[in-house]
């Protein structure tokens, strides 16, 4: 006797019946990923502008796109498999954060390129690489305003406003981010901007009762 299960299964497995691929096509998806993915390092390579560059996330992301190409395979192959890689994939924890934005967009970039190889969309996965990489070029050409510098300066409380005039004559723009007193010593941390780093630095320094003065520039983000 035919149950309602039976029937169930049957019609789930005819609608999602097992794809052969033969191995000229296993070989050109991979082959396709792996091209897709070294041209992804190339990318990241010479796009980069970390201090630290990281060639292992950067090798990461070749893997990233051979691996995900073969798990759409073998998806495609068997529902079976694939209900079952699904639930082993479910358990998989990542602990390495990803600090900067960029290296998720290309992290991304390196999954999408291999789900779509796996699928047999290689144009997609062509054009999609090719405007990628344009549209990254033209945001890093694109001018930005400068950030500003954070000026630090140890001296006696004493020497506060002659600091504080010499500030504002060599800056176009100063904000007070820190004011420490200990024992006498005062350490003020300012946040400007100015176009003569070395004739600032002299103007504070000559201060009567400072000790010492740094002038450091830093890349992160700009406030308006």
């Amino acid at each position: 006797m035919i149950t309602f299960t039976d029937i169930f299964k049957k019609s789930f497995l005819e609608g999602y019946a097992n794809i052969e691929l033969s191995a000229k096509q296993i070989v050109v998806v991979i082959g396709f990923a792996v091209l897709l993915g070294l041209y992804i390092y190339a990318v990241y390579r010479f796009m980069t502008k970390k201090t630290f560059y990281s060639k292992s996330f950067n090798a990461s992301l070749v893997l990233m796109s051979v691996i995900t190409a073969a798990i759409i395979l073998t998806v495609q192959s068997s529902v079976v498999i694939s209900l079952g890689m699904v639930g082993a994939l479910s358990i998989v924890r990542f602990r390495t954060a990803v600090k900067d934005p960029m290296d998720l967009a290309f992290l991304f970039w390196s999954i999408s390129v291999g789900i779509i190889c796996g699928a047999g969309l290689v144009e997609i996965a062509l054009i999609l690489s090719v405007v990628a990489t344009v549209v990254i070029y033209i945001l890093d050409r694109i001018p930005v305003l400068k950030s500003p510098m954070i000026l630090i300066v140890n001296s006696s409380q004493d020497a506060d406003s002659s600091i504080l005039e010499e500030v504002k004559k060599n800056s176009a723009y100063f904000e007070e981010k820190s004011r420490v007193l200990t024992n006498g010593t005062l350490e003020l941390v300012y946040e400007l901007r100015t176009k003569d780093v070395p004739a600032l630095s002299k103007a504070v320094s000559a201060v009567s009762g400072v000790s010492s003065v740094s002038v450091l520039s830093h890349d992160g983000e700009v406030s308006f």
